[in-house]
């Protein structure tokens, strides 16, 4: 099996780390000042503690999936440990804290499988057969089964996506908590108006690897601006709604102020009962369910979540939200917190103000992490590693950068406290991150068309 290389490098002291980070970002800046017009202050990286690329990555057949000024050199990303604003309501949840990063160098990511056509994400069907499904950006899953990839398609949607614009096509998939029982399972995807369709399928009757492509019932249609910053992720939460990630909508600079507008659904995580009604139904508890605003949204002011995940252990969520110009962020909400938080965007860019005056009473979640455009161009939200394999990274939410293809371990140090570190460089495309049934963790590269997972050396 090909793995991905990470050539190990020496630990240094935190105060030699310093120091060689500020020459580090010293250099870059006064290297980038004429090309880029001059970087944000940004705080001085850690020494990453491995380092590697993909040993052949292939040329992409496509254009980058999520776009991007490359930055002019790989690095580390800060530490942040910004708080998030909870709601004094929030119920306690009992948790367990890590108190250390594991160390990397004992670790590999293992290519699993190649030759897939723009992999998007990954997921499981939680229904005890070991299987992951893969999902294609022009419209069809796939399915891997006993460590090989199954000829056909569970699914194919291709007669029905767009998936001309860059961000465009087969988004997102998610499985119903109770599909052993139901087969019902649910997809996000562009149509060939340029609009987004969330739907639901269900599993063949007659064959547990193909879904029937005629019993497709609309849940929800969003009009699309324009072409880019479309969501695209779908999750079920851990009160067993599902949670619909949409962007604001695209162009640049969230021209038409969705992200804000509690009138549009753009630029909003959305929270519905699918087994309540047809097609749908509304949480009683949904923010602005019996006041102002689509009684759909439970959280606002994101520019582009295009993955976000629940801890399978506490039910916490973890969002990725890719930046504009200069920031990147992830955002966090405990579980059991009141929904209508709103994350700020496009007030503020991660923790920096970017453009318009907010309201005076307004209140913002703040990311517990962010990473400036000197070290990746948008960041792919992943998961809390929970697996039994790999007990040392129990308790870590690992995420990626789609350009530079460094994969980042998030720990909280305390209540409130949190601590970023480069874990590897892996030269990947990241477009997704998946776990299995077990709680194990893979990846996809984009470009290369792979699956791989984390294991051990």
């Amino acid at each position: 099996m090909t793995r991905l290389r990470t050539d190990p490098r020496p630990f240094r002291t935190p105060g030699a780390r310093i120091v060689l980070g500020l020459i580090a970002l010293l250099s870059l800046v006064l290297a980038s000042c004429s090309l880029l017009g001059g970087l944000p202050a940004a705080t001085p990286p850690a020494a990453p503690t491995s380092g590697g690329a993909l040993d052949t990555p292939s040329v992409p057949t496509d254009t980058p999936f999520q776009p991007g000024s490359p930055p002019t050199a790989t690095l580390p990303a800060p530490t942040v440990t910004t708080s998030p604003t909870i709601p004094p309501s929030t119920p306690t949840v009992a948790r367990t804290y890590p108190t250390t990063f594991p160390d990397a160098r004992s670790f590999t990511w293992t290519r699993l499988v190649s030759g897939l056509n723009l992999p998007v994400d990954v997921q499981n069907a939680g229904d005890g057969s070991g299987r992951l499904f893969v999902v294609e950006k022009h419209g069809l899953i796939r399915i891997l089964k006993n460590g090989k990839l199954l000829p056909g398609a569970f699914l194919d949607l291709r007669a029905k996506v767009d998936s001309r614009g860059v961000e465009q096509g087969l988004l997102g998939l998610a499985f119903h908590p109770q599909y052993a029982f139901n087969g019902l399972f649910f997809v996000n995807y562009i149509d060939l108006g340029g609009n987004t369709v969330v739907a639901s399928f269900r599993v063949s009757k007659d064959d547990p690897d193909r879904a029937d492509p005629a019993s497709e019932v609309d849940i929800l249609n969003v009009k699309q601006p324009y072409s880019n910053h479309n969501g695209g992720g779908l999750a079920f939460g851990p009160d067993g709604d599902l949670y619909i990630g949409l962007g604001d909508g695209g162009s640049e600079r969230d021209p038409l102020r969705t992200a804000q507008n509690l009138q549009i659904l753009l630029g909003k995580l959305l929270r519905i009962d699918v087994d309540a009604g047809e097609p749908y139904t509304l949480p009683k508890d949904n923010p602005f369910a019996s006041r102002g605003g689509q009684p759909e949204i439970w959280a606002y002011g994101l520019r582009n979540p295009w993955r976000f995940s629940f801890d399978r252990a506490s039910g916490d969520l973890y969002i990725g939200d890719v930046g504009q110009d200069a920031w990147e962020e992830v955002d966090y909400v405990p579980a059991g917190t009141p929904g209508g938080l709103n994350f700020g965007w496009s007030y503020y860019e991660a923790n920096h103000a970017y453009q318009g005056q907010p309201p005076a009473d307004a209140v913002f979640t703040f990311p517990v992490s962010e990473y400036a455009h000197a070290y990746g161009c948008a960041v792919t939200g992943g998961y809390v590693y929970r697996g039994a394999a790999l007990p040392e990274f129990r308790g870590v939410y690992l995420f990626g950068d789609y350009c530079t293809g460094t994969v980042w371990g998030l720990i909280q140090t305390g209540a409130g406290s949190w601590q970023t570190q480069p874990l590897f460089e892996t030269g990947a495309q990241i477009t997704t991150f998946g776990v299995d049934e077990a709680g194990e963790i893979y990846l996809v590269d984009y470009a290369s068309g792979s699956l791989y997972r984390l294991a051990r050396r």
